[in-house]
Order: structure tokens, then C-alpha cells, then sequence
């Protein structure tokens, strides 16, 4: 990086990077300014959440956090990754003091209209230096309208290690503050496997593993993926199925209704949705927009990978992949390397926040409909304490 490039131009000057496998090399990445801070959240109690059925809403808590920046940040890009039942973002130190806010309001809207916790936390990126790890990040380019930051490093771990022992803890929102949410929705029907399996991965450096063995774990596994038709990706190049009413048309009357009544804005989206399923379904162009290419820039854009202290995907594959995938990973773990959890369903589920049709730069998040990276993540959990 440039030395004359501030910390207020430092993700914008990042190269976006166009083969996800080259983000398994830890040189692919740069280290986050000083200055910087990472917000983080996730759902206490999320297991028992996913077991009592709503997975859904803690997937639209997760992405409520990002969508409230996207929001703050009015069409600037900055790093942000989601994680099922929660997400992490980094902004610079201008932007601190709202961030917080917004996160603080999303806890009180997650509350209250989902009934669940949100735990949320601000932590300085000098504090995570401090403590011995590092906050790295590089841009992936999924299509040509649409990146996704990936993290390496350590820091977001440690920082959500620290969140979840009560650390850095955000203020809570005054009493009625509400987050925009704007463009967060759940409208896609659920994804079927089409090679019989969804796997969700959640594959981790082990304790005292080095980041070049790492890489060589991650690079195997990757290989694996890419013996399937594009790479495991769940969605099909044309896109996700609609239905109507959409199955998430609840969730978006809790994050668009604002102060208006919940059936008053159930009314105005089923009337919204309906159009949107009627154009969508017959592929039929109207006033410039195309229902047939939105559907394929969805699967574009969609986000079923990413490196995040990590490797975390949700792929759609076959029963002998997984055991393949499983057998590298339980060698790898044998040899101190990793440690990780696997987790299978019959279907993928999206949550996306698409600021407007008529624009690329919608995105579109994938987890297992069944739990997925809560699941996988429950698994490394319970081995670290057989």
C-alpha cells in the first residue's frame, strides 16, 4: 500500500482479487489501519434458537447488522463479512461514533421484534495489535458488480472471544432509536440440493497452527469443491425460485415496517411481492428491468464462501465429496492443523440486502437452511470439549 493513501481511502485502494483461490495465501492480504475499529455481533443462544426453528430470524438478525451500516455508510464500501448468526464489519475512525449507534439499534430491534439477543461490541484494531493478533483483509470479487471482504489474522475471533465474555460491549440505543434496514429482505424460495447434499464448512486454524499449513489445508479443500459444477455453488447459474407469498415476507414486515402497524405494511409487501413474483416468474421485461438477468446476477453475486479467521462455505454436493472433504480435514486435524465441522442438509436458504433492482451492487448471503455455520460451528465447539 501506498504510504500517501489514508486511512479514509484504505479499502477503496485494496485490489479486488478474482479467484477465490488465491485468498487461501496469507500474502493476499493487508493489514487494517491502526485507527480502525471492528464491530462485531452474534445471537446468544443461537443453537437453541436454530432448534426451536428460527434459524430465519437469526439469519436476518446477522445480516440486519451489515444492512444497518450499508445504510450508515450511504454507498461507500467498507469491509464487512456475515456468519449466519452473526457479522463483522471494520470502519475507520470517522465513522466510529455512528457505527456504534447503529449497531446499538439493531441489538434494540432485534429485541424487540425477534425476540432474540444480539450481543454487540466495538473493539479497536490497536487493542486486537495489542493482544498479540491481527485484523487482515482482502476483496474478493464475486461478479463484476459486487465484493466481499475476507478476513485473516486472527483479530475477529479474538475480538468476538472477547464480545462473548462481555467486553466492548456497545452502549444500548436510547428507548424508540431504530435502524434503517433498508433493502434487507428474504423473498427467494429455499434452495434444493441438486447433487443431493448441502454442506455447510466451518474449517479453522487449530491453536498453534501456522497460517502457510493452513493454506496448504484450505488449498486441498478448495480442489475438492472444484471437481463440482462451479465450485459447489448452491444457486443454479439462473438463479433461485420464487414463490408467493415469499416464506420471509414475516421477517421483512419487522425490518421495513418502521413505526407503521405491522399489518398495514404486511398488506403493502404481499401487494410489492406479488408484482415482483408475477415478472420474476414469467420473465417478462418491464420499464428497462429484467427479471430473467436480476435472476442471474443474484447467483453471481451471491456470497457462499469466504475466509473469515478461516474458511466457512455452504456448497451443494455430492455424499463422496463430503467424504473426501472429510477425510483431508480429519488428517489435517490428526496432524494438528485444523479443526473444523461439517454439517449436512437437504437446502440452502439466502437473505440479501438489495438496495434497488435496478442497480448490481445488490447482495445476496447463503447459509444452510438447517443451522448451517451455527451447526458446523456447534460441532468444533463440542469436540474442544469431549
Amino acid at each position: 500500500m501506498d504510504s500517501l493513501v489514508t486511512a479514509t481511502d484504505f479499502y477503496d485502494a485494496l485490489p479486488r482479487l478474482a479467484t477465490f483461490g488465491t485468498l487461501a495465501d496469507p500474502g493476499s492480504y493487508t493489514p487494517l489501519p491502526d485507527d480502525w475499529v471492528i464491530g462485531c455481533a452474534d445471537i446468544v443462544g443461537s443453537t437453541r434458537a436454530i432448534a426451536e426453528g428460527q434459524y430465519k430470524k437469526v439469519n436476518m438478525a446477522g445480516a440486519a447488522v451489515i444492512s444497518a451500516q450499508i445504510n450508515l455508510m450511504g454507498g461507500r464500501d467498507f469491509p464487512f463479512i456475515f456468519g449466519g448468526d452473526g457479522a463483522a464489519f471494520a470502519v475507520g475512525p470517522d465513522d466510529a461514533a455512528r457505527s456504534a449507534e447503529a449497531l446499538a439499534a439493531v441489538q434494540a430491534w432485534t429485541r424487540a421484534e425477534c425476540g432474540l439477543e444480539l450481543r454487540v461490541a466495538q473493539v479497536p484494531v490497536s487493542t486486537i495489535r495489542a493482544a498479540g493478533r491481527d485484523v487482515l483483509v482482502a476483496r474478493y470479487s464475486a461478479s463484476a458488480d459486487v465484493d466481499y471482504a475476507m478476513f485473516a489474522g486472527g483479530g475477529l475471533s479474538w475480538a468476538e472471544a472477547r464480545m462473548k465474555a462481555g467486553d466492548f460491549a456497545v452502549p444500548a440505543a436510547p428507548p424508540g432509536q431504530l435502524p434503517d434496514l433498508s433493502g434487507l429482505s428474504c423473498r427467494w424460495a429455499q434452495i434444493r440440493a441438486r447433487n443431493g447434499v448441502i454442506l455447510s464448512a466451518v474449517i479453522r486454524p487449530a491453536p498453534g497452527a501456522g497460517s502457510t499449513a493452513f493454506a496448504r489445508v484450505t488449498e486441498k479443500v478448495l480442489a475438492i469443491a472444484h471437481r463440482i459444477d462451479r465450485d459447489g455453488h448452491p444457486l443454479p447459474a439462473a438463479g433461485a425460485e420464487v414463490g408467493w407469498p415469499p416464506s420471509g415476507l414475516g421477517l421483512e414486515v419487522l425490518a421495513s415496517r418502521g413505526s407503521v402497524p405491522a399489518w398495514k405494511r404486511r398488506l403493502q409487501l404481499l401487494a410489492e411481492t406479488l408484482v415482483a413474483w408475477f415478472f420474476l416468474r414469467t420473465g417478462l421485461p418491464v420499464g428497462g428491468f429484467d427479471p430473467a438477468e436480476y435472476r442471474r446476477a443474484v447467483a453471481r453475486n451471491a456470497d457462499f464462501r469466504k475466509f473469515d479467521d478461516g474458511l466457512k462455505m455452504t456448497l451443494d454436493v455430492d455424499p463422496a465429496t463430503v467424504e473426501d472433504l472429510r477425510g483431508v480435514l480429519e488428517q489435517a486435524q490428526a496432524d494438528g492443523i485444523v479443526e473444523f465441522g461439517l454439517f449436512q442438509q437437504e437446502e440452502a436458504m439466502m437473505t440479501c440486502i438489495v438496495p434497488s433492482p435496478r442497480q448490481g451492487n445488490h447482495v445476496h448471503f447463503i447459509d444452510g437452511a438447517s443451522g448451517g455455520y451455527t451447526q458446523a460451528a456447534a460441532q468444533i465447539k463440542r469436540a474442544a470439549t469431549a
